[in-house]
Parts: structure tokens; sequence; C-alpha cells
């Protein structure tokens, strides 16, 4: 292929343009897959058609077929879960245990909701706030509060698990950009994706020191003056009725709560099969066992153990899970695009030539720093922490190697980004889900947690620079 220069950038640029200004990630996904195929082959009408066999063909590698099945099945896990009584009965363990006897009790409780259940974002902030609301209310505890507890808890933490619908998405694009083995970059990753783990410990610290500055300390005292009564109009029927429904808690359904054991066995096996797998597939050496195939194992194996809960109702079992697998199309078809723009991406060159304007334009200290910001602002303008993985990893991937960075390090920037401009975000849907559980004015959530990520996202920069400077 003839150097391109610059041009081998555009089908990149032209998705996060899009995906920017359309806020429709599959939009722009799709017109950079075609612009692409277009500059690869020279025609503009053969480029469609090539769009099509490129998107289809990523089903051709059995690691990604594997992941994107595996994304399927976590839908229909997490639909078991709900529909066989789990969420419910643990709800109803938690509120029985009576916990949260002081102020600080009634926020650890949610922090720890929110950190034990990772298997979905979504339901880790409607659980979390169902079973804390009302002890927040109880001791005239902030609605604001508890929403910043709850979404600092939801993301932050499932950006740092392999075996939820955030890792099967990462760990697909990781492998769809090249890389051998990404389960095992993944867990690097882990330990350096910064804004994720000071996100969660900066709540622990704030319930733990009683830290509330800006917008949260006038909302705290407001609400230690005249309680959450007052602002009942914040809580509609609307709310409560989608709330009861995502948690399969509403009256007129058939689901009752069953033991907390349909939520948390399913969980354990989760976490057990996974390491299994890779001792099996790597015949005795996890580091050489394959990832897609392991936490396909782990999550058919905990969807098993969450149907068995179900087994005389076999008919709802079916539909609920087929129900929860369907819901997760959309996040499997993005995959797909993404592999597909991240094929292109590497057949161009991009990565490549991105690594040589860097090397000559700045320090390569600066370059995960940069990363970060880069991968924050597109989360915060699309208001999608997956967008943005989408997006840039196939970019961040080549860097390491031309720039001799750890990969890990390249990749944990990118989901840290990803997840602070998504936790900032007025318009991602995790903000407004954990406002709309909370009850609470969502741009209220927005002021008075927005003090509190700035300073994670500082303390991130900081630790991309120092990784930076010692690489």
């Amino acid at each position: 292929m003839q150097d391109l220069g610059v041009v081998v950038l555009l089908p990149s640029l032209l998705a996060i343009v899009l995906a920017i200004w359309t806020r429709k990630v599959f939009v722009a996904l799709i017109a950079g897959i075609w612009l692409g195929c277009y500059l690869l082959g020279g025609n503009p009408i053969a480029a469609i058609a090539d769009s099509i066999d490129r998107i289809v063909n990523v089903l051709a590698s059995a690691g990604d077929a594997r992941v994107v099945l595996f994304t399927l099945c976590v839908g229909g896990l997490i639909a078991l879960i709900e529909a066989n009584g789990g969420v419910r009965a643990f709800v109803n363990w938690l509120e029985a245990k009576r916990w949260g006897q002081s102020r600080k009790q009634a926020q650890g409780l949610a922090w720890l909701s929110g950190v034990l259940i990772f298997i979905e974002s979504n339901i880790t902030v409607l659980v979390a706030a169902t079973t804390a609301k009302p002890l927040f209310d109880r001791f005239n505890i902030s609605r604001a509060k508890l929403a910043y507890i709850i979404d600092s808890t939801s993301a932050p933490i499932c950006i740092l698990i392999p075996f939820n619908a955030w890792g099967a998405f990462n760990l697909g694009l990781l492998s769809g950009a090249g890389v051998e083995d990404p389960l095992s970059v993944f867990f690097q990753a882990v330990l350096l994706n910064f804004y994720a783990i000071f996100a969660v410990l900066l709540a622990a610290a704030v319930i733990a020191l009683d830290l509330n500055w800006g917008p949260m300390k006038a909302s705290e005292q407001q609400a230690k003056e005249i309680g959450f009564s007052e602002h009942a109009e914040l809580s509609s029927p609307e709310n409560a009725a989608a709330i009861n429904e995502a948690l399969s808690l509403n009256d007129k359904g058939t689901v009752k709560a069953s033991s907390p054991l349909a939520m948390l066995l399913p969980v354990l096996t989760l976490i057990l099969v996974m390491p299994l797998g890779l001792w099996i597939t790597g015949d005795g050496d996890l580091r050489q066992g394959s990832g897609s195939t392991s936490v396909l194992w782990a999550v058919l194996a905990a969807s098993a153990v969450a149907a068995s809960f179900m087994w005389r109702q076999q008919k709802n079992m079916a539909d609920s899970y087929f129900s929860g697998a369907g819901k997760m199309v959309p996040v499997a078809l993005v995959l797909m695009l993404a592999l597909a723009l991240g094929a292109i991406s590497r057949e161009l060159q991009a990565g490549d030539y991105l690594a040589q304007v860097l090397q000559g334009s700045m320090p390569t200290a600066l370059v995960l720093p940069v990363v970060f910001i880069l991968a924050s602002a597109v989360a915060f303008a699309i208001g999608s922490s997956w967008g943005t993985f989408s997006l840039l990893i196939p970019l961040a991937v080549p860097l390491a190697a031309s720039l001799d960075l750890p990969l890990a390090a390249l990749v944990a920037a990118v989901l840290s980004g990803g997840v602070f401009g998504d936790h900032a975000s007025p318009i991602s849907d995790t903000t407004v889900i954990s406002s709309m559980a909370a009850e609470v004015d969502h741009i209220e959530h927005v002021r008075t947690q927005l003090p509190y990520a700035l300073l994670a996202a500082s303390a991130a920069l900081v630790g991309f620079l120092m990784v930076g400077l010692l690489s």
C-alpha cells in the first residue's frame, strides 16, 4: 500500500468527530469503516460492499466470535438473576440485617453494595440506591450524596472486572487490536486504571472523613436542616416504577424473592470458573490460557446456576434469558463495528503513523497523560465510555510498541479517561440513572459530583505522568 501520510488517520478521526457531533456511535463507526474501505480500495461504491464484508468477517475469528457471544450471554445472565428473584432477595436480605445504625454506616452500606455487585453498572446503581435510600432519609443525608456514592461505585468498579459486560467488551477490543494475550493485558491495566481506583477510594474517604465541599456541602447542610421529605417532588411515580421494574420488584410481576444465593452463587461461579478455564486451556499455566474461552465458560456456567433457581419455570427461564441477551445486541453490534474499524486502522497502519507524529512532537512521558485527557474529552462529549473505548483503543494499542511504552498503561489511560468523562458528563446514561435511582435532581447530581470527579481525575493524571516518566 502506498504511503498515504496523515490520511490514514481520517477513518478514526471521522468516527470521533461524528460521535461527538451526532452522539450516535453506530453512525460514527459505520462512517469510519466506509472511509477506511474507500482509502484502501479507491472506489466509494465498492467500499459499501467491502464495509459489510469486513463487519461480517469479524465473526470469522473464533476469539472475536466467543467475545461477542459472551457479551450476549452476560445479558442473559443478568436477566436470569433478576427473574429468579435473586436481586430482590438480596435487597431484602440487606434491609433485614438492619445495617446502617449511623450516618457513616448508612453511606458505607451504599458504597459496599456498589463494590460487591459488579455484574452490570445499572444493576449496581439500582440495588445500592434501593437498599440505602431509607437509611439516608432516616439520618437526613442528602440524596445528592447517595447519587455520588452509587455513581462512583458503578462504572469505576465494573471497569476493573474482566468477567462482566464491560470486561467482555474491552477484551474484544484488545483482541481485535491484535493483542495476543488480551486477558493478561487487561489484568495489568486494572492495576494502572488510576481514575477508577481513585474514584472508588475517594468515595470511601468522603464517607469515612465526612468530606463535603462545594455544592455537596450546601446539599448536605440543607438535608440536615430540613430533611428529604421537603423535596418530595423529586420523587416521581415514574422513577419509582422504573426502579421497581428494573429490580423485578413490581407487585404485578410473577417473580417473588427467592434467596440471596440466587444472585450470589452465579457471581461466585463467575469468579471461580474463570481461572479454572484459564488453567484448563493453558494446560496448567494460567498465563497461557485462552481468555475468550474462559470468560465464555464462566458466564455459561453462571447462567446455568442462575437458571437452576427457576427450574420449575422453564418457559419464563428461556424467555428471560433470551430477552436479556437481546438487550445486549446493540453492545455486540458496537463491538463488531469497533473490531472492523480497528482492523482497517491496522491495515492502514494508522497507529504507526500516529506514533511517528507523537515521537517528533512531544516527550514520550507526556503521551499517557495526553491519551487520558483525550479519552476524557471524547467520553464527556458523547456521554459514553464504551463508545470512547471503541474509538480509541484501536489507535492506542499500536503506540505501545512504537513509543516503547507499556501496553497496559496505554490501555489503562484510555479506560480511565473513558470512565472519567462518562462519570462527569451530564448526558451519560449512568449519570442519568444514578440521579433517577437516588431520586435527586439530575443537574444537582452533576454539580455535586463534579468536584470529586475532578479531584480523582487530577490524581489519575499525575499517576499517568509518573508512569510515563518511569517508562
